[in-house]
């Protein structure tokens, strides 16, 4: 009975744990709204290089500004912070997610479709630094 109530404590919290990290989905139409209207704060997850190759139009590259990423952000605590990486199995996203929460924010979402779904659906990209 003690292993089975322990085998359960712990299925619970890496249950817990799993959820704890979940990140809202955002769609790229979605995005491109909060785009338009100058609503959302973007961190690419890709790398520099990738980032340098393409990347969407404003966003941040937080593998090159995680140091310097709170004076990066808006100062509302509840604005939308969107992280992206790769597509829809890529989890890097998650650590700019974090580091965004870590930081106060509120409304972080994920984008998941990713920096290659919104290349696929033919959306404009930004080159370089």
């Amino acid at each position: 009975m003690k292993k089975l109530l322990a085998a359960l404590c712990a299925s619970t919290l890496v249950t817990m744990a799993v959820y704890a990290v979940h990140y809202p989905d955002i769609e790229i139409k979605d995005l491109k709204s909060a785009m338009t209207s100058k609503n959302v704060t973007l961190l690419d997850v890709n790398g520099t290089d990738s980032y340098k190759q393409g990347h969407i139009p404003g966003a941040i590259d937080f593998t090159a500004n995680k140091a310097k990423l709170a004076s990066l952000l808006p100062k509302d605590k509840n604005a939308l912070i969107v992280a992206y990486c790769g597509g829809p199995k890529c989890t890097a996203y998650q650590t700019a997610a974090k580091a965004a929460k870590d930081l106060g924010y509120k409304n972080v979402k994920h984008l998941t479709a990713g920096i290659s779904g919104w290349e696929a659906a033919g959306e404009k990209m930004e080159k370089g630094s």
